[in-house]
């Protein structure tokens, strides 16, 4: 038996109660090296290998123990372990692991959205600072954010590829101004966010100057793969949404119940879309898993972007099945009626995963290249200064 395995269950005997506090519990896993068991030592890890650290984490699944698995899906502290330097990693990662900093991501801009690499907003250096100007678009939780994770283009004379860094911005300071977007469920997840001279530190530069693209990958490749495993609860009372991290069952398990309250558990027809919807999400997992092993080696897979599509296609179609075990019913709304409210949100908010982390298209895009060897679509301006390209904004 694995020794670390052994230390685990000694471990979980002598500390954990029913009743112990979530938060100081969590705290107790970070600084015992629990929650991240792949990272290094000396950055809260026990630096197993994937098998190793799979059977500690079967431990504390089996007696129901929330406690590892950070270092596969939390994005901030994964993107910060691969390319921070040593004072942002200290400065940082104890508290990511705790969730005490609030985090967003600015990629998105109105006229660089599927086209990332088409950004526009500007980095300039100003001495031991940076200089930031621009607008992102589409950003959650940038409201309440610490921090933003932020791509800017640093040299408008290289490749428009080439020329982006990837930063940690403040987002407590003059000169960044949020303002919420409202969407059709009602919710206002999504914000605008105008940068006009706002200021980096030299030392929240991730990565190497002008390579901030290949850092961006490996952001995504968490995101994509935390998405393509993640599932968005129904719509409570008074607008509350579930956390795509609470104890959310599965849209075919949950179906089920709906079909056995409605009286159409029986029907043929209906059986077999539950059970469709349950070989999608069950062949779903198996990718994330694939997906996540190849995350924590520090390597970047089609497969989050295949898990990341398949999960998009799973919610529409468990939206289209809720609403046809409702029928007339579904065409109702509010909380008084509480089905049909969840189906509603449900169709309207599947497409969250369509769009976010890089839309279904692109999904597609990514899994011809890199999975079936499909030529990449043409692009004239891949290899021409980004200053020359006319929609640049600099010509």
């Amino acid at each position: 038996m694995n020794s670390t395995v052994q230390e685990a269950k000694a471990f979980l005997a002598e500390n954990w109660k029913p009743s112990n506090d979530l938060a100081a519990w969590r705290e107790q896993i970070v600084d015992s090296k629990w929650a991240a068991l792949r990272w290094p030592t000396e950055w809260f890890g026990r630096g197993l290998d994937d098998d190793a650290a799979t059977e500690v984490e079967d431990v504390f699944r089996a007696a129901g123990v929330p406690g590892p698995g950070q270092d596969k899906s939390n994005l901030w502290a994964g993107t910060l372990l691969s390319y921070g330097n040593d004072e942002m990693k200290s400065l940082y990662l104890r508290k990511l692991l705790l969730d005490e900093v609030g985090m967003c991501l600015l990629y998105s801009e109105p006229g660089a959205g599927s086209d990332l690499a088409g950004l526009r907003t500007t980095a300039v250096r100003d001495g031991g600072e940076w200089v930031v100007n621009g607008q992102k678009v589409w950003t959650s939780g940038a409201k309440d954010a610490d921090i933003g994770m932020l791509i800017a283009r640093t040299d408008w004379d290289q490749p428009k590829h080439r020329g982006i860094s990837f930063f940690w911005m403040p987002m407590k300071q003059d000169g960044v101004d949020v303002r919420p977007l409202r969407q059709a469920t009602g919710d206002s997840r999504f914000n605008e966010v105008f940068i006009t001279d706002a200021r980096i530190p030299e030392s929240h530069l991730l990565g190497d100057l002008n390579k901030g693209w290949w850092v961006l990958q490996t952001a995504l490749a968490y995101e994509r793969a935390v998405m393509g495993i993640s599932r968005r609860g129904p719509r409570g009372p008074g607008g509350a949404t579930a956390s795509a991290h609470g104890n959310i069952p599965s849209p075919d398990l949950s179906l089920v119940k709906l079909a056995q309250e409605v009286g159409k558990n029986t029907d043929a027809t209906m059986r077999q879309k539950l059970a469709k919807l349950y070989c999608m999400r069950l062949t779903n997992d198996w990718n994330g898993d694939r997906a996540k092993a190849v995350a924590e080696t520090g390597g970047s897979s089609p497969l989050a972007s295949l898990g990341k599509l398949n999960m998009s296609g799973i919610l529409h179609f468990a939206g289209h099945v809720q609403g046809e075990l409702l029928g007339a019913e579904g065409a109702l709304d509010g909380d008084q009626n509480p089905r049909a409210r969840d189906a509603n949100y449900s169709q309207l908010n599947a497409y969250f995963t369509s769009i976010g982390g890089g839309t279904d298209q692109i999904q597609r895009n990514i899994i011809g290249e890199l999975v079936l060897g499909l030529p990449k679509e043409p692009q004239i301006d891949r290899d021409m200064p980004f200053s020359e390209v006319p929609a640049s904004g600099r010509k």
